[in-house]
C-alpha cells in the first residue's frame, strides 16, 4: 500500500524566489528527518507564493499509512506557519 499526501501552500512572506525555496527546503528535510518518508516539490512553477509538496509513505498497513498521513499533515502545517506560509489544501492519496 502507497499512500500519497499532496500539500498546496500559500507563502505569504515570501518576497522572492529565494524566499520559497527556503521555507520549502525547511520543510521537505524536517518531514523526511521526523517520519522517513519521501518529500518533493512537486510543482516548479516560478511563482513566489505557491508552492505544491508531495509526500510518499509505503507500508503493508493502510491504518498505519493513514494515521502517518495524518501527523505529517500537522507537522507540515505547524513547520510552514513557523515560515510565515500556510497549508491552503491537502488530500491524501491510497495506492
Amino acid at each position: 500500500m502507497i499512500a500519497f499526501l499532496t500539500l498546496e501552500l500559500r507563502i505569504e512572506a515570501a518576497q522572492s524566489l529565494k524566499d520559497k525555496r527556503q521555507v520549502v527546503r525547511s520543510l521537505k528535510d524536517r518531514l523526511r528527518a521526523h517520519f522517513n518518508v519521501s518529500v518533493a516539490e512537486l510543482d516548479a512553477s516560478s511563482l513566489w507564493n505557491r508552492a505544491t509538496v508531495g509526500v510518499v509513505g509505503i507500508s503493508d498497513s493502510r491504518d498505519y499509512l493513514d494515521g502517518l498521513m495524518k501527523s505529517v499533515e500537522r507537522q507540515a502545517a505547524r513547520i510552514v506557519n513557523n515560515n510565515g506560509a500556510e497549508v491552503e489544501d491537502s488530500f491524501v492519496e491510497f495506492l
